[in-house]
Parts: C-alpha cells; sequence; structure tokens
C-alpha cells in the first residue's frame, strides 16, 4: 500500500468574505474556495458529501484510502464596521452624539459563519463510501435603536440570533456503465442536530462570546442525493441538498420590557448542476443552483450562487487555481473573485492555499491539510 502525506484538511480559514457561504451547504475545501466554490463536477471522493456524494464513486486506481482530520473555517460580512461601532458608542457620553451614531447604524446588520468538517473515505469497486462530519453556525447581530428618550444607551439594545447544524453521515455511492454511458449515483443519508439560540443584551454590555443564549435544540434525519454523467474528461452532474425540508424557530424571551420575537429559519432542499472538464492536468468547472435557499425570514440572507473555476496542474508538483462567484438572490451583492495555489513536493506533502477578495470588508483566505493512502 502506498502512503502519501498532503497538507489539504484542517482548513484554516479565516474567510472574511462576504456572499460566499451558504450556511446550509457550506464546507470548507481550499481546493474548491480557491476554484470559486464549484464542487459539483470537480470534487474529490473524499470531499463528495459537501458536494455531490455520486463523486464518492470517482477515484483513481491507486487511491485506496484518505482522510481530512479536522478541518475549520468561517467568514463574516461587516460592511458598515457594526461590531466596533457598537463598542465605540457605548463609552460615548454626550447625548446628541449617541442619537447621531445610533441612527447611523440603525437597521444594518452584521453575520458571522463557522464551519468545520471530518472525513475518512475508502474508495472500491463495489461500493464506495465516504463518512464524515460537518458542524456550521449562522450568526446575526442587528441593533434595535430607539432615541425618542433622554437615555437612548438604556433604551436600546443589540440583538443576536444565530443556528448552529452538527452533522454526520456517510456517502455511498456506485459507478455504472449503462448503453456506454458512464454513470454514477450516489446518496447520503445524515443526521442532523440543529441548535438556535438567541441573545440581546445592552450596548455596554455586547459581547459576540455571549451570542449562544436561549438555547433550542432538536435532531432530524436528512438526505443528499447526486448524479454523475462522463465521458473521458467530460463531466455533467447534479446534486441535492437536505431534501427533507425542515422549519426551525427560535426562543421568543423578555428583555426588559420588550419582547424579542421568535425568528424562522427555513432548511429546504437546493439543487445544483454542474459542468466541466476533468483531465489530468486541467480542470474547469460552473456550478449553478436551480434554486434559491432561503434561510432566516427576518434577515436578507437568501442565496443562489453562481460558481465557476479553474485548475492547471503542473507535473503534480504544483496546481495554479482561479475562480469567480456570485449571490444571484441579491442584486446589490458583488461578486467574489478566488485564487489559490497547491504544492505537491516529490508527492511527499501537499500543501493547498486560498484568498477570496469581494471588497475592502469582505476577503478571506483558506488552508487545507489531509492524507491519502
Amino acid at each position: 500500500m502506498k502512503t502519501k502525506y498532503k497538507i489539504l484538511a484542517t482548513s484554516v480559514a479565516t474567510t472574511l468574505f462576504a456572499n460566499v457561504a451558504s450556511a446550509a451547504t457550506y464546507a470548507i475545501e481550499a481546493r474548491s474556495d480557491a476554484m470559486g466554490g464549484v464542487g459539483t463536477v470537480s470534487a474529490t471522493y473524499l470531499t463528495a458529501p459537501f458536494f455531490n456524494p455520486a463523486l464518492t464513486a470517482i477515484y483513481r486506481r491507486n487511491d485506496d484510502a484518505g482522510m481530512i482530520v479536522p478541518s475549520f473555517g468561517g467568514n463574516y460580512d461587516d460592511q458598515y464596521d457594526l461590531v466596533d461601532e457598537i463598542e465605540r458608542i457605548s463609552k460615548l457620553t454626550d447625548v446628541d452624539e449617541i442619537k447621531k451614531s445610533m441612527n447611523a447604524i440603525d437597521g444594518k446588520k452584521t453575520d458571522f459563519d463557522l464551519g468545520g468538517v471530518v472525513a475518512i473515505g475508502i474508495p472500491n469497486k463495489f461500493l464506495s463510501a465516504t463518512a464524515y462530519g460537518k458542524l456550521y453556525t449562522e450568526s446575526f447581530v442587528q441593533p434595535k435603536v430607539d432615541t425618542s428618550g433622554t437615555n437612548p444607551l438604556d433604551d436600546s439594545y443589540v440583538q443576536g440570533v444565530s443556528i448552529g447544524v452538527a452533522e454526520a453521515g456517510v456517502s455511498l455511492a456506485k459507478y455504472t456503465n449503462f448503453m456506454n454511458q458512464h454513470l454514477s449515483f450516489g446518496v447520503t443519508p445524515k443526521l442532523q442536530r440543529i441548535y438556535t439560540y438567541s441573545y440581546a443584551t445592552s450596548f455596554q454590555n455586547f459581547d459576540t462570546k455571549d451570542l449562544r443564549e436561549h438555547e433550542t435544540a432538536e435532531t432530524m434525519f436528512n438526505l443528499d442525493a447526486g448524479a454523475l454523467w462522463f465521458f473521458g474528461p467530460y463531466r455533467v452532474g447534479i446534486s441535492a441538498k437536505n431534501l427533507i425540508g425542515r422549519d426551525v424557530k427560535t426562543k421568543s424571551f423578555m428583555y426588559g420590557s420588550d419582547t424579542i420575537k421568535s425568528y424562522e429559519y427555513s432548511m429546504r432542499p437546493v439543487y445544483t448542476v454542474g459542468a466541466g472538464v476533468v483531465a489530468d492536468y486541467f480542470t474547469m468547472s460552473v456550478d449553478y443552483d436551480l434554486n434559491e435557499e432561503k434561510r432566516f425570514s427576518s434577515f436578507d440572507d437568501n442565496t443562489q450562487m453562481i460558481r465557476a473555476g479553474i485548475e492547471f496542474d503542473i507535473l503534480r508538483q504544483m496546481a495554479l487555481r482561479a475562480g469567480y462567484m456570485k449571490n444571484l438572490a441579491r442584486s446589490s451583492d458583488e461578486g467574489t473573485i478566488t485564487a489559490g495555489i497547491g504544492l505537491s513536493p516529490l508527492k511527499l506533502i501537499e500543501l493547498d492555499i486560498a484568498a477570496q477578495y469581494t471588497n475592502e470588508n469582505a476577503m478571506g483566505a483558506s488552508i487545507n491539510f489531509l492524507a491519502t493512502y
């Protein structure tokens, strides 16, 4: 058995870019990050659970097994420097300045996403399998401003809401040849533990570390599915994630004399099609979400992504990658440019680095590590 060690899995992603991650389908993998987030036809058997389970059955002859050790990352969108502004306002003493500053951030929000994955894959000609675990959270912070009184710092507050999903499953896939057409089909049965949190505090006491309050939790079964057609290097695929829809709600509670309402979060199927060319030394791929993913009902966080990426492999020693992604669900969102490099000196180790840029308040980077045998 041949052993290779690749630095491709602990995705230390300090992703600061907006419009990129969709919490319900959020995956951290630097190769994909560098290629605009594509993966429906271009992912590997190890990363197939996060993009298209049918790819679990697509592997090279010398692939015996592989694993992704803890991979993690995150992103945030703070276009108005809201967190810093809340802290600054909390220290002001002049009432007129406080009111002016509060009115400037009224209705503004910031959001944070965090995630991590582990996986182990065993490809074979009978029934390929990749087991995985995945954790992701999405959080929003928004000030509730009331400047009608004489002490706006006492009358106003900061509200936060979060959802966290821990999921574990196994992607199972099988290759078949039907009427001289190369096909693979895959499914991912999985368990999801869904947590919600709701939080309110004064400007003076605001701290993002306290967002995990007023918790609710429930467990559900869910299912992903996918299919792939390929002929030589040409591929077309489709994937469906979270086929069993679910609505979850945060807790309603009292903050002073105010009632903090319950927020609803929707988990609905997301269908993605992809097409591309995946050759030994060149990959080009495009992914498109067929439907809009609606999440928190009270926040403008819907996503419908189009992604494109390209990769050049130089003698198995280096890979150059670039890509582009855009959220079509919000016309005001800017596109994100991505780029990255993969290094594999003598095939002993492999280091993948990715960077993303949307604007000066939205950018990021990721790095991955993995081991294959």
